[in-house]
C-alpha cells in the first residue's frame, strides 16, 4: 500500500481538524473536496479575490451533506492579521493556499502581489507560530528557480527571480526559513510546477495555460503562443497536487520544515500541449478548428522548467497517479460543462 492510502486510512480512522486559505479558490477547492470526502473537519478561509462561491456549489454537490457540514466557511482576508488569528483555532493542520499568482499580473501590479503574497504569508504563519499549530504546509512556486539553466530543478540549487511574484514566493521560503530558526516553528514549501485541473479558472487576463487555451478552442477564437512554441513545462494534475499536500502535511517531524518540488518529473512543449489539448477536446466531440498563432516570448518567463521529484518520493513516499495526458483527458470534461 502506498503511503498517500495509508495517510487517508488512518485519517478516516482519526479525522483532523485543517484550515485551508484561499479555500474558494483552484487548489484550495480541491483540497476541500478531497478532505471533506475523507470525513474531515475543514475551515476555509477566503476573501473571493479570485475564488468563486460556484466552486464550493461543486463540492457540495459531490460531497454528502454530512460532510458538507463539516466545513466551516471564513470569508476574510489573509492581510488582516486578526482574521488569520480567528483562523487559526482550534486547527491541527495549515494548508495556506491563498495568494495573487500570475507572473504578468505581479509585473502589473508589483505592490499588490507583494501585499498579498509577503504580509498575508507572514500573518499567517506568525498566526499558526503564537497557536502553536503542529503542521503548516504553503504553496510554494517553481518561479523561485528563476535564471538557474540545470534541469531538472532540484530543491537546493536556485537562480535570480524573474518578476516580483517570484520575489514574493522565494520570500515566504526565507521567512519560512528564518521562523524554524528563530522560534522552532516549522513551516513545509511545497514548489508548485504548473498545476492544473478541474475548476481552474479558465476567464481573466491572468488565466493559466491549459484553461486557457481549452477555452480558446471550444470558442474558436485566435490562440497565441508565445516564442516558437518550444518553450517547456512540467504540468502536474491537480490529484497529484493535492497528494502532496496531504502527505507534507502529516509527515514526521523529520520530513517537515523544508521544501519539495510538486510535479511530475517531465517536461511539455507548448506545442506538445496543444496538440493533446486538441486531440483530448475531440474525444468530448469537440470539433476544433483553432490553430495557434506565433508571437514574442513574454516577459519573465524561463524557457525550460522540469522537476526532479525524487526528494518528494524519498521523504513523503509522493508517487504522482496522474501524467499530463491522463490528467487532461480526465479534466477535460469538467472544462467542456463549464464552458459550454
Amino acid at each position: 500500500m502506498s503511503r498517500y492510502n495509508e495517510v487517508k486510512e488512518q485519517l478516516l480512522i482519526s479525522p483532523k481538524v485543517w484550515l485551508i486559505t484561499g479555500v474558494a479558490g483552484f487548489i484550495g477547492s480541491n483540497l476541500l473536496e478531497t478532505l471533506l470526502l475523507l470525513n474531515q473537519k475543514v475551515i476555509g478561509l477566503d476573501n473571493f479575490a479570485t475564488g468563486h462561491q460556484y466552486n464550493f456549489d461543486e463540492v457540495e454537490s459531490i460531497v454528502t451533506q454530512k460532510q458538507w457540514g463539516n466545513f466551516t466557511f471564513i470569508e476574510g482576508d489573509i492581510r488582516d492579521f486578526n482574521t488569520c488569528e480567528k483562523s487559526v483555532l482550534g486547527v491541527d493542520y495549515i494548508l495556506h493556499q491563498a495568494a495573487l499568482g500570475s507572473v504578468p499580473r505581479s509585473i502589473t501590479d508589483p505592490i499588490l502581489t507583494n501585499s498579498a503574497n509577503i504580509t498575508g504569508f507572514l500573518n499567517l504563519l506568525t498566526a499558526a507560530k503564537d497557536a502553536n499549530i503542529s503542521s503548516f504546509t504553503y504553496a510554494a512556486s517553481s518561479s523561485t528557480y528563476g535564471d538557474h539553466p540545470a534541469l531538472p530543478k532540484v530543491e537546493e540549487h536556485i537562480g535570480n527571480p524573474l518578476s516580483p511574484y517570484a520575489v514574493t514566493k522565494y520570500v515566504n521560503e526565507l521567512y519560512a526559513d528564518v521562523f524554524a530558526k528563530t522560534y522552532g516553528f516549522h513551516a513545509t514549501g511545497l514548489r508548485y510546477f504548473n498545476v492544473f485541473g478541474k475548476r481552474q479558472d479558465p476567464n481573466g487576463a491572468y488565466a493559466a495555460v491549459i484553461p486557457k487555451w481549452t477555452s480558446t478552442m471550444i470558442n474558436s477564437d485566435e490562440l497565441f503562443i508565445n516564442g516558437d512554441g518550444e518553450t517547456s513545462r512540467d504540468f502536474c494534475f491537480i490529484d497529484n497536487t493535492v497528494q502532496m499536500n496531504i502527505l507534507a502535511a502529516t509527515a514526521p517531524k523529520e520530513a517537515r520544515g523544508t521544501i519539495y518540488n510538486v510535479a511530475l518529473g517531465d517536461r511539455t512543449t507548448l506545442n506538445d500541449l496543444f496538440i493533446a489539448i486538441k486531440e483530448a477536446l475531440l474525444g468530448n466531440e469537440v470539433n476544433v478548428k483553432t490553430e495557434p498563432t506565433y508571437r514574442d516570448f513574454r516577459a519573465g518567463d524561463v524557457r525550460h522548467s522540469q522537476a526532479d521529484i525524487s526528494k518528494a518520493q524519498r521523504e513523503l513516499g509522493y508517487k504522482p497517479e496522474f501524467k499530463i495526458s491522463e490528467g487532461i483527458a480526465k479534466a477535460m470534461p469538467w472544462y467542456v460543462k463549464f464552458l459550454g
